[in-house]
């Protein structure tokens, strides 16, 4: 019986080693779990956060456009207003060539002079 009672006691004390490793794998599973919740908290308030900034650039970017738009219709009023007889559009022309011409390289000047007959001696005419 003393045998028995040692076998016993001795898985009792087993028992005991068993459910304290369990509580403390719960208690740390439940501490992961606090921090987890937490995380899981603070990413949903920026989410809210990000989806206000969203929405305000979303209304600032249709506002711009709103903008953009108000100004191309009063742009286009502006031009209908202006002269377009046949010299508007050859000075027009001309001046999309002189345009042109600023924005080449100066290795392009010499070239495009001579394409249109004239030639520069000692610096532009």
């Amino acid at each position: 019986m003393l045998n028995e009672l040692e076998s016993l006691s001795g898985n009792i004390g087993r028992l005991i080693q068993i459910s304290e490793r369990h509580n403390q794998a719960r208690a740390a599973l439940e501490s992961q779990l606090e921090q987890v919740r937490a995380d899981y908290a603070n990413v949903q308030a920026e989410l809210v956060q990000m989806r206000a900034e969203r929405d305000a650039l979303q209304s600032e970017r249709d506002s711009l456009s709103a903008k953009i738009d108000d100004a191309q219709v009063r742009l286009n009023a502006i031009l209908e207003k202006l002269p377009r007889g046949k010299s508007a559009q050859h000075a027009d022309a001309e001046n999309q060539l002189d345009f042109l011409e600023t924005e080449s390289s100066g290795a392009h000047e010499p070239a495009h002079a001579e394409m249109n007959g004239e030639h520069h001696h000692g610096g532009k005419a």
